[in-house]
């Protein structure tokens, strides 16, 4: 199966437990696989033909930005969903971290992998 990537995705969101991490937002990683099968865009070369992965990154991002999730495992699975519907994506690797969670680490996170049923 073909991979539609998008690494490194950067939001500043509302996510976490502790009372500062729900005032300020902080950063957040967003990388995702979205399994796709290419053939039909790559013969035809038609952005119709195409999973949109640029729109499919402002749903995530607006989404993240917005949810004000208490954990990642809950905005993982929200942006998991998002990629399975849209049209084309039957697989989804979804990884989200937070870079300023804890001291001396360069982030933590959840990686998920969700299939449509």
């Amino acid at each position: 199966m073909d991979k539609i990537i998008i690494s490194d995705l950067r939001v500043h969101a509302i996510l976490g437990i502790y009372d500062r991490e729900r005032i300020t937002p902080q950063e957040v990683l967003i990388n995702l696989e979205m399994h796709t099968d290419i053939r039909k865009a790559a013969e035809s070369d038609d952005i119709a033909d195409c999973v949109d992965y640029e729109k499919a990154a402002n749903a995530i991002r607006a989404h993240a930005q917005t949810a004000k999730r208490l954990t990642v495992e809950a905005l993982a699975e929200d942006i998991a969903r998002l990629c399975l519907s849209t049209p084309g994506v039957s697989r989804v690797k979804v990884k989200v971290q937070k870079t300023q969670a804890i001291a001396f680490t360069g982030s933590v996170g959840v990686e998920i992998i969700r299939k449509k049923t």
